[in-house]
C-alpha cells in the first residue's frame, strides 16, 4: 500500500470514530480533511491555484557582479576564513621536524642476516643506502605522529613508495620529502588562492602579476632588480606562465595547471643565494635572463617609442627570419597601430626559444597556416621558402630545389593525409621544429642542409685525451 494510501486510510478511520463519538455530521468532506493535512505537511498553500510543485533547493550561486559590494565583501570574507581554516589544518615547520624525530627513531633496522649496508637500485644507478622504515613501524609512527598526519600515512602511501627493498621497507628520507612536498603544494595552492578574485579556481593576468609581484621581495636572487626594473620583470615572468598554460588565449590560468607544472619550481629557486650562473642563465625567471631579453627589445627599439615595427623586428637575434615570417606575424599577433607591443614580443620570443613545444608549434602553425584551414599544404610551404631561396641568393648560396625540400619535410612529418599537415601531425613527428627552422629562418635552413657537415666537424668526447 502506497503512503498516500495508508495516511487516507487512517484519516478515514479516524474521523469514523470522532462520528461514533459525536453523531453530528462533518463540516468538512473526507477530501477537504486530507487535503488540508497533505498541504500542511508538504509546506504548499492550501489556497494556491492549480498543483504546487515543491521548491527546488538552490545549488548555484552565481558571482556577485562589482556593483554588489555587500555580497562581493561578503564572499571575500567566506573565502579568507576558509583558506585560513585550511592553512591551520598543513603542518608547521615544528610539526614537520616532530615527525622527522619519530620517523628517524623508529627507523627498521637491517636483519642480522644481511650484515653491511643495503643498496637500493635507483634510475641513475646503485647508491649505498639510508634509514628504512617497514611497515609495521610505519603504523606505530602514524599513531604517535597525531591528526594532522593522518592522511599521509595510508597504506597506497606505502606502496608507491614501495622499491626493492627485500624486506619490504621503504626510505625514510623518500617518504619524508613525500610529506613535505604535499605540504608545500597545499601551501601554495592556498597562497594562489588568496589572488584568486572570483573564487572560481583560476587566475587572471592581473592577479597572476599581484602574486608575483609581491613574491619579488622574497627572492634573494633578484635582489639587485632596480624598483623600476619590476615591473617589466613581472610582465617577463607572468607571460611564460600564460603562454604555455594558457594556449587559447582565455585569459586566465587554472590554479591546478600553475601546481602542476614546473615553472613555479623554477621561480622558487631563486630563493637560493648561492644559485650557479649557468643555471641563472637557463632559468627564465632569473634577473640575468629577463634583463637579456628586455635588453633585446631596447636594442631593437631604435626609434625609442617603446614599440616595435617590422623593421626593428627583422634585426631579432641574427636577422636571419624573413620578411615573410615577419610579416605574418604581425598580421597574427596582436598590435597597435602597426606596432607589437613588449607583452607581445614575449610570445614572440618564448616562441622562438622553445621551438619543440606544443604551445609554440601551434603560435607558428598559425602563422604558416595563411588561409587559416586548420592545416597546410605545398602552397604554404612555397609561400614561405620563396624568401629562405631569395635571401640564400643575396648570400650567394648555392640554391636547392623547392620540391625536394618541400619531399623531405612532409618525409619527416609523415602526416596521416600525404598532402596535407596539421598542428597535430608537426607535435607528433616530433621534427616539428626543424620544419618551423628551414620555413622561417635562413640560419636553420642552412644548419639543416649541413647537418651531417657539422656532425662530421664536431669532435669525438670520448677519443679527447684526458
Amino acid at each position: 500500500m502506497s503512503g498516500l494510501s495508508t495516511l487516507k486510510a487512517r484519516l478515514k478511520a479516524g474521523i469514523a470514530h470522532a462520528q461514533s463519538l459525536n453523531p453530528d455530521p462533518p463540516a468538512r468532506s473526507e477530501d477537504e480533511e486530507f487535503q488540508e493535512i497533505y498541504c500542511r505537511m508538504k509546506g504548499i498553500s492550501l489556497n494556491s491555484p492549480g498543483p504546487a510543485a515543491p521548491a527546488v533547493p538552490v545549488f548555484f550561486h552565481s558571482v556577485p557582479s562589482e556593483d554588489d559590494a555587500l555580497r562581493l565583501k561578503l564572499r571575500e570574507e567566506a573565502r579568507a576564513e576558509f583558506l585560513q581554516r585550511r592553512s591551520k589544518s598543513l603542518l608547521d615547520n615544528e610539526e614537520l621536524k616532530g615527525l622527522w624525530t619519530l620517523l628517524d627513531a623508529n627507523a627498521t633496522p637491517t636483519p642480522k642476516e644481511l650484515p653491511g649496508p643495503v643498496s637500493m637500485a635507483t634510475g641513475s644507478g646503485v647508491v649505498e643506502s639510508e634509514q628504512m622504515i617497514g611497515y609495521e613501524a610505519f603504523q606505530k609512527v602514524a599513531k604517535l605522529a597525531g591528526p594532522k598526519c593522518q592522511p599521509f600515512f595510508s597504506p597506497v602511501v606505502f606502496a608507491k613508495l614501495l622499491h626493492q627493498d627485500p624486506h619490504g621497507r621503504i626510505s625514510v628520507m623518500a617518504f619524508f620529502n613525500y610529506v613535505m612536498r604535499k605540504v608545500w603544494l597545499h601551501q601554495t595552492r592556498i597562497g594562489l588562492s588568496l589572488y584568486d578574485v572570483t573564487g572560481q579556481g583560476f587566475l587572471r593576468e592581473q592577479d597572476l602579476e599581484n602574486y608575483i609581484a609581491e613574491l619579488i621581495p622574497t627572492l634573494p636572487q633578484l635582489d639587485g632588480l632596480e624598483k623600476s626594473f619590476h615591473n617589466f620583470y613581472t610582465c617577463t615572468a607572468v607571460r611564460k606562465f600564460f603562454f604555455f598554460l594558457d594556449p587559447l588565449r582565455t585569459g586566465r590560468i587554472r590554479i591546478q595547471d600553475i601546481l602542476a607544472c614546473s615553472f613555479l619550481d623554477e621561480l622558487l629557486e631563486l630563493r637560493d643565494q648561492d644559485l650557479a650562473k649557468d643555471v641563472q642563465e637557463s632559468n627564465w625567471f632569473s634577473a640575468p635572463s629577463s634583463l637579456r631579453v628586455y635588453g633585446i627589445y631596447l636594442n631593437l627599439d631604435q626609434d625609442h617609442n617603446g614599440m616595435l615595427s617590422r623593421s626593428e623586428l627583422l634585426k631579432y637575434g641574427t636577422g636571419t627570419l624573413t620578411p615573410v615570417f615577419i610579416e605574418r606575424v604581425f598580421q597574427e599577433c596582436l598590435t597597435y597601430e602597426g606596432e607589437m607591443d613588449y607583452k607581445t614580443y614575449l610570445d614572440f620570443v618564448l616562441a622562438l626559444e622553445n621551438r619543440k613545444e606544443p604551445q609554440s608549434l601551434q603560435y607558428f602553425f598559425r602563422i604558416l597556416d595563411v588561409r587559416h584551414a586548420g592545416f597546410i599544404t605545398a602552397f604554404n610551404l612555397n609561400f614561405f621558402f620563396r624568401d629562405i631561396l631569395q635571401e640564400m641568393e643575396k648570400h650567394n648560396q648555392e640554391l636547392v630545389q623547392f620540391e625536394d625540400v618541400k619531399d623531405e619535410i612532409f618525409d619527416m612529418v609523415r602526416p596521416k593525409d600525404p598532402f596535407k599537415i596539421t598542428h597535430q601531425d608537426l607535435v607528433q613527428c616530433g621534427n616539428g621544429d626543424t620544419v618551423i627552422s628551414i620555413l622561417i629562418d635562413l640560419n636553420g635552413f642552412w644548419t639543416y642542409e649541413n647537418r651531417e657537415v657539422l656532425v662530421t666537424d664536431t669532435p669525438d668526447e670520448s677519443s679527447a685525451e684526458v
